[in-house]
């Protein structure tokens, strides 16, 4: 049986990778979420926790039994090692999860793996996938959709932005790029369309929208 084309789709912060996604799902893609099995992970009962605890402390669990994310997230901002530490824990789980769901997934329509740093994590997820989708966008547009949606000052968005990979970095791995600056949705849906009947996701010519 062939394989279903295996796609990575990722963007910086506030790019508008979500709706991308959503919209990849609702042209039938099998869209697997990174982030939502890692939080999937460190909620209460998450396979994560106990090795979370014993590594960073019990302090690191709140009192509903899950991890603490604005702890941690202080922890991993202003100590490297502590992110290391953290992934270490999280991205064998997050692998073997994700490696579930493809299998899972109709052969007939394209797997998409939704990885906000996919760039970052270098040859760790590029040998995963057959082709990478960024969605790109200018910082400024990061920044103001980053702070209209989560009420963050804005040094703290920008120190998110400054840890992940840079648009030229993003870029130069792509196969493929949207630019989602100014769009509206119906033309955003309109750029992936094109990407569709393309080939890009890998769907035979007969089941193309």
């Amino acid at each position: 049986m062939t394989r279903a084309r295996r796609i990575g789709l990722t963007g910086g912060i506030g790019s508008g990778k979500s709706t991308v996604a959503r919209m990849l799902a609702q042209r039938g893609a099998c869209v697997i979420d990174t982030d939502a099995i890692a939080r999937a992970l460190t909620l209460a009962g998450g396979a994560a926790l106990p090795e979370i605890a014993a590594r960073f402390g019990p302090e690191m669990i709140d009192s509903q039994g899950a991890l603490d994310r604005a702890r941690m997230r202080a922890l991993v901002f202003g100590q490297p090692d502590a992110k290391l530490k953290l992934e270490a824990i999280l991205h064998p789980l997050i692998g073997l999860e994700t490696e579930r769901q493809a299998q899972t997934a109709d052969p007939a329509h394209p797997v998409v793996f939704d990885v906000p740093l996919l760039v970052e994590a270098g040859a760790r997820w590029r040998r995963q996938v057959d082709r990478v989708l960024v969605v790109d966008c200018s910082e400024a547009t990061q920044q103001a959709r980053v702070q209209a949606r989560s009420g963050w000052p804005r040094a703290q968005v920008q120190q998110v932005i400054q840890q992940q990979a840079s648009r030229a970095e993003r870029r130069a791995a792509a196969d493929a790029s949207v630019v989602n600056d100014g769009l509206a949705l119906d033309e955003l849906a309109g750029e992936l369309d094109a990407l569709w009947m393309l080939g890009f996701f890998g769907v035979p010519a007969a089941a193309r929208l």
